[in-house]
């Protein structure tokens, strides 16, 4: 079993940067690979970025491949994911997950509970 707890969101402006935090506890993350999506209000939850078990290969949705980078740290059971050049249409509830190497929300088994990310104009 894994639990994952989200940190880190907040209210920032058009063009600023935000780091999300993604703490597991319950069983390391090694074994896992680790997605990262987002859901805006009204509309499904849409795959960001996913990384891979020993962090040495990632993978980022076309929105916001060259602002977005996701990243792990085993031995801290973490997963990070930094926002650069943010923009409104970003905003949405962020959330991690653990479970296989892929872009599709499915294939993850764990879920944390998500933390609110708001990009003013």
């Amino acid at each position: 079993q894994v639990q994952l707890v989200e940190s880190g969101g907040g209210l920032v402006q058009s063009g600023d940067s935000l780091r999300l935090s993604c703490a597991a506890s319950g069983r390391t993350l090694r074994r896992y690979a680790m997605g990262w999506f987002r859901q805006a209000p009204g509309k499904e939850r849409e795959f960001v970025g996913a990384i891979n078990t020993s962090g040495d290969i990632t993978y980022n949705a076309d929105s916001v491949k060259g602002r977005f980078t996701i990243s792990r740290d085993n031995a801290k059971n973490t997963v990070d994911l930094q926002m650069n050049s943010l923009k409104p249409e970003d905003t949405a509830v962020y959330y991690c997950a653990a479970g296989s190497y892929s872009t599709n929300r499915y294939d993850y088994t764990y879920w944390g509970q998500g933390t609110q990310v708001t990009v003013s104009s």
